[in-house]
């Protein structure tokens, strides 16, 4: 079985635009949490949200191409370029041989697409009929169409998917990339997730739900704290992460800088519910130990996992119970923490951002810390869910997990570079 390499990162988030940013933001505990001003959503129960910032479409691809698709495409495209770039391959395949380009495929996960577009054309239908809509209606919502602008972009030419897994997606977008490279499909994937989903009508479905954090619209900063006795919710955000990832050999052969290897991979079902965890998070133990099995891993080797960690009472309270069962009397000596308490949870391309996070944590030997962690809930089972500051630990191995509506979990092992030889 071939091994796969990490050799660029790529990340458009609330903490930043590119991954030196993301990073120094994350090791600072620095909360991407903002106020909604807008005049429309002041009838909305949730006005606040992690909002990518300075963000500019047109640096990143064709003007042209910008104005007809959507912004979840646009910050696929953005971390796209940058995690080639960081690879050292250029920003196109074009730059390189044609054998190259055909062996370059897309895995670009995404929960939602153009949410806000079709309500957008949705509303003109009704007010203008058909000649309201615009013709790029559907190429303008569908979620493919990121993984599909990127391969237009960057000229990969090999395969080109888009799992719509939920809040899984990003994750389960990078193991399905790891598995083709693996089976000889691709020599190299641009592989992560990409959503924005920002709208009035996404926030207000989501908090009907009781599913958003709803107490802390005057206090943004403190609006995600998962483990905390005291969370209510999660807090909406948007961007994208992606990995570039090679065959190991090609890598070596090229002299590329490895972050870490991507060893493992699991997928399970809860067949449980349509959006709650099972007690005791079964799936999720089923899904980590597989990712320990595919990757050749003890569960003594891992140090990390990057949680999933939303700030729902649910999630957080199944998943510590899930980490603990799943790696027994090594669950008190692992570090765990929840990057989402500050960059609020990005749907579809959560999986992308944590895992741009975690490789950087096993890369440097430093784990970014959960904020806003003041009253650890019991339930939580005591774990070292690393509060507020980042913890310097050497990093063998990490897990970063996902999990999403309709019970689908997905999560990701990594390896460092020394513990790979």
């Amino acid at each position: 079985m071939r091994r796969v390499a990490v050799t660029g990162l790529g990340v458009v988030c609330p903490i930043g635009n590119d991954h030196a940013s993301v990073w120094s933001a994350a090791l600072a505990g620095r909360s991407g949490i903002t106020q909604i001003t807008e005049p429309s959503f002041s009838d909305c129960p949730v006005s606040i949200g992690g909002f990518v910032k300075d963000f500019r479409a047109g640096d990143h691809m064709d003007e042209k191409e910008a104005r007809r698709t959507q912004q979840f495409v646009h910050f696929a495209v953005a971390a796209a370029r940058q995690a080639l770039r960081d690879a050292g391959l250029g920003s196109n395949a074009a730059e390189h041989t044609e054998d190259f380009a055909n062996s370059l495929g897309v895995a670009i996960g995404v929960g939602v697409g153009g949410l806000g577009y079709m309500e957008e054309n949705i509303i003109a239908h009704e007010h203008k009929g058909p000649r309201g809509v615009s013709p790029f209606t559907i190429p303008g919502f569908i979620a493919n169409m990121a993984a599909g602008i990127v391969s237009i972009e960057t000229g990969a030419r090999g395969p080109n998917t888009c799992p719509a897994t939920a809040c899984a997606s990003g994750s389960h977008a990078i193991g399905e990339a790891m598995m083709l490279i693996q089976t000889g499909r691709a020599r190299a994937m641009i592989a992560g997730g990409s959503e924005s989903a920002m709208s009035k009508f996404a926030f207000s479905s989501f908090a009907r739900m009781k599913a958003l954090c709803s107490d802390s619209n005057d206090n943004p900063l403190l609006a995600s704290r998962p483990f905390d006795a005291t969370r209510s919710g999660f807090v909406m955000g948007e961007g994208s992460g992606v990995l570039l990832l090679e065959e190991w050999d090609s890598a070596i052969a090229r002299g590329a800088r490895i972050y870490c290897e991507l060893a493992g991979f699991g997928m399970s079902s809860d067949a449980f519910h349509m959006t709650a965890p099972p007690e005791g998070g079964a799936g999720a133990k089923r899904c980590m130990e597989q990712a320990l099995q595919t990757a050749g891993l003890s569960a003594s080797d891992v140090d990390y996992i990057n949680a999933h960690g939303t700030s729902t009472p649910a999630n957080d309270k199944a998943e510590s119970q899930a980490i603990a069962a799943t790696f027994g009397s090594h669950a008190k000596k692992l570090a765990v923490s929840s990057t989402k308490s500050m960059t609020g949870h990005l749907l579809g391309a959560a999986g992308g951002v944590e895992a741009v996070l975690t490789c950087l944590a096993v890369h440097h030997g430093v784990v970014p810390p959960t904020i806003n962690l003041n009253n650890p809930d019991p339930d939580c089972l005591g774990l070292d869910f690393v509060p507020h500051q980042p913890q310097e630990r050497k990093v063998r191995a990490a897990l970063s997990n996902s999990f999403g509506f309709g019970g689908t979990n997905a999560c990701l092992a990594f390896r460092s570079v020394a513990s790979s030889r």
